[in-house]
């Protein structure tokens, strides 16, 4: 697989169009480029501080093997699955170019062997940030016991307290992101719908969001539970009324990606009816000058 089947474009419209059926043909495991591809269609670059996306496609044939997004506001690079032959291919195309990328993600496998094809051809470092699992809801399964209190939709008289748990879970997962009202909407937590999980007395004790639909997926992402309210039920009972939600709205696949790492959040998403179908990982690069990177 040569350096010169990637096809390269700045233009979101025409990644969909040339790549849409690959990207659709595996609807959750695609669901990154599915999105990120969909939020700048719909709120353009400028939303997410105005740096130039980039996609490709690797074509053999006129057939789509592969895919990638390069998109702001942090341009890391997510790929679809590769072979190592493919994943050297890419990063021979890129370091050519004169690319510098802060990061990959892609399931393990892929990452991993682009990781390692971007050391050998820039001299970077690959250092492993985070091990993620995706899964994929199967038949939903509400918790039980469940705890009293309801969900309701996250309004605009709350968006105080929500931008403050979204910033204390970027901190928890270790994203690099401000979340406050000046950053908000350059953030990847601005389009998203919210419930609150509250209790009888109507305090909020959880929140679950769920992206737009895109190409019938919703993502449930993020999950969050203040510390010191942990281990009550309250992240497993909001999830399911976002679940639900997701399935009531015509939703092909519901899908959510946990910290591998974490076997208490593993084990109430697979009891709720989440299945395990990839491991994913991020690594970010570090290089001998990184005065531009």
């Amino acid at each position: 697989m040569h350096a010169d089947d990637w096809h390269l474009t700045g233009d979101v419209d025409e990644f969909l169009a040339r790549a849409g059926d690959f990207l659709r043909s595996r609807l959750a495991l695609h669901i990154m480029p599915l999105t990120w591809a969909e939020r700048l269609r719909t709120r353009g670059a400028a939303a997410y501080g105005g740096r130039a996306p980039l996609f490709g496609l690797l074509e053999r044939a006129g057939e789509v093997l592969a895919a990638f997004h390069r998109v702001p506001p942090r341009l890391g690079l997510g790929l679809t699955s590769l072979t190592p032959e493919q994943a050297d291919g890419l990063a021979v195309r890129l370091a050519a170019l004169g690319h510098s990328l802060p990061s990959v993600s892609a399931d393990h496998g892929t990452a991993a062997a682009f990781a390692a094809a971007w050391h050998r051809r820039t001299g970077a470092t690959p250092v492993p940030r985070v091990r993620l699992r995706l899964h994929r809801l199967g038949a939903l399964t509400p918790p039980e016991p469940f705890p009293a209190g309801r969900g309701r939709l996250v309004g605009e008289s709350d968006r105080g307290q929500l931008m403050r748990w979204c910033g204390e879970f970027a901190a928890d997962v270790g994203e690099a992101v401000s979340v406050d009202a000046g950053s908000w909407a350059g953030t990847r937590f601005a389009d998203k719908d919210y419930t609150f999980w509250e209790t009888p007395d109507g305090t909020p004790v959880a929140m679950a969001g769920a992206n737009p639909m895109v190409a019938g997926v919703i993502q449930v992402d993020p999950v969050y539970t203040p510390a010191h309210l942990r281990g009550r039920g309250y992240a497993g009972a909001v999830t399911t009324e976002v679940s639900r939600a997701a399935r009531a709205s015509g939703a092909k696949e519901v899908v959510l990606f946990t910290n591998a790492a974490n076997p208490t959040s593993n084990a109430l998403y697979q009891r709720l009816g989440y299945v395990p179908i990839a491991d994913w990982s991020a690594y970010d690069f570090g290089y001998a000058d990184s005065s531009d990177r």
